[in-house]
């Protein structure tokens, strides 16, 4: 059943703003708000799909407007949450949850701040603990080198698809940052990929080995010059059409490799979780990891310093089989300014599991 105070057109949610107090203008202002303060679309989308559901929910037991929801009701929201089952019949899990749970908790702080409501129902709301976990589906190296080795080399699409299973490999970034990479994102001579506005819509520049340069060489001599449509939008991996590939047609590609090599499970987020994994077997120390990762926003205090690229990169070369070992001098007169607030192992490698569960959301 459709809220009665929103609608849809064309798939996107449509929030009514004709009650003044009503959950459809509130969360107006709070994204309009979010804008100001430079929150992605892509967040408020989140945001927006979280907080639709919850007023869907509202809606059903007669309640339309912020200051009608109390802490009992809250409560009951997360109980619903606990019992609810996605399309394919799962249960949502933890961080499920957290990720449905959280919009609402950010929602309501933000109307107390603005004297909106009179008091925050979700101040003291407990959410279910995120468990520890190590990543269950890691490749090793002689798994990752048989998935890598499944692409069709006498065809375009098979480079492409190589230069894009090397680069996951190499760097560990993120599908949506691997959708959005673009050619000039790719230095080929410091043998570095700049990240633009990853998650928390920060940039970041980390290492790349030389195979997956050579292959993503091979891409953009042999194929992508065939396929790109102009005016040429700089994004690096094309369909054939000439269209970017977007993440789900992504995550298709890179799940059909994993499948096919009869190795475990798994699809882009596999080799986020085994660049960390042989890196910390490697011994590299956890902040280089973090940075990599892109987990440069790890506590609250949210505290935030670049890495220097070339200690990084000293350390890549020296931790993760991908990249060619090989010794250089680190120069001391480049500082190494590293995140002040650093996990532990497992807990990075729990972040990354619950990542991996928000993915398949």
């Amino acid at each position: 059943m459709m809220a009665a105070n929103e609608e849809k057109q064309a798939g996107k949610i449509v929030w009514n703003r004709k009650d003044p107090f009503g959950m459809g203008e509130m969360v107006s202002r709070y994204f309009d708000a979010l804008r100001i303060r430079g929150f992605s679309e892509l967040t408020i989308k989140t945001k927006n799909s979280a907080l639709h559901s919850f007023s869907e929910w509202l809606v059903n037991r007669g309640l339309t407007q912020p200051r009608e929801v109390t802490r009992p009701i809250l409560e009951g929201y997360q109980r619903y949450l606990v019992h609810f089952r996605q399309g394919n019949g799962k249960a949502l899990g933890v961080s499920g949850i957290h990720s449905r749970m959280n919009p609402i908790r950010a929602f309501f702080r933000w109307l107390i701040k603005n004297h909106l409501v009179l008091s925050n129902p979700a101040s003291d709301l407990e959410l279910p603990r995120v468990d520890k976990r190590l990543p269950v589906h890691i490749l090793n190296t002689d798994e990752a080198e048989t998935v890598l080795g499944k692409a069709d080399l006498n065809k375009p699409q098979g480079i492409r698809d190589r230069a894009m299973l090397e680069t996951l490999y190499a760097t560990g970034i993120r599908r949506m940052e691997l959708n959005n990479l673009k050619v000039h994102d790719v230095d080929m001579t410091r043998g570095a990929v700049t990240i633009r506005q990853g998650k928390g819509r920060k940039d970041r520049m980390i290492p790349i080995s030389e195979r997956a340069l050579a292959w993503i060489n091979k891409y953009l001599r042999e194929v992508r010059p065939s396929i790109v449509l102009e005016p040429d939008g700089g994004i690096m991996f094309l369909r054939l059409s000439g269209k970017p590939i977007g993440v789900k047609r992504l995550s298709e590609i890179v799940t059909a490799y994993v499948k096919s090599a009869g190795v475990k499970n798994g699809s882009c987020h596999m080799f986020r979780h085994t660049m960390a994994t042989m890196m910390l077997e490697g011994g590299a120390d956890i902040r280089y990891i973090q940075h990599m990762l892109g987990h440069t926003h790890l506590t609250t205090t949210e505290v935030y310093t670049q890495v220097s690229m070339r200690k990084l990169k000293e350390v890549y070369e020296s931790t993760h089989p991908a990249a060619k070992l090989k010794k250089t001098k680190e120069d001391a007169d480049q500082p190494e300014t590293l995140d002040e607030k650093i996990i532990s192992a497992d807990e990075l490698l729990s972040l990354l599991a619950a990542e991996e569960e928000k993915e398949s959301d």
